[in-house]
């Protein structure tokens, strides 16, 4: 059994010899545990990272069209806007036009009798 050679190990450096005492292989098993369970650990912070990079994904292309509707929502708002201030400024000029065309009319009604009196005196 010492004569079988030993399994390449990664994480035992090469320089030890072949013929080394249980206490060393378990320190060598101890150490390959150790980098195992920090090899472990950083695989779960990748995953949990890769996890939550996904989830921004989502949330940024949730967020891409809710942005898109509210400026699609603001276009329709500005041609409504505009449209209404048209129809307001037509409708003011028509008020406008009455108020002009009534006075007209009173200043007639007052005027032309009183032109017409004096001319027949």
């Amino acid at each position: 059994m010492a004569d079988r050679e030993q399994p390449y190990d990664p994480y035992i450096p090469s320089g030890q010899n072949a013929g080394r005492s249980q206490g060393q292989g378990q320190d060598g098993n101890h150490r390959t545990a150790a980098l195992q369970a920090e090899i472990d650990s950083t695989v779960g912070i990748m995953r949990d990272n890769i996890n939550k990079v996904s989830e921004r994904g989502a949330r940024l292309d949730s967020l891409q069209d809710k942005t898109d509707n509210l400026a699609v929502s603001a276009q329709g708002f500005r041609r409504g806007a505009n449209r209404v201030r048209k129809q307001m400024w037509w409708k003011d000029m028509k008020m406008r036009m009455c108020l002009i065309v009534g006075i007209i009319i009173l200043l007639v009604v007052i005027i032309v009798p009183s032109v017409i009196a004096t001319k027949h005196h």
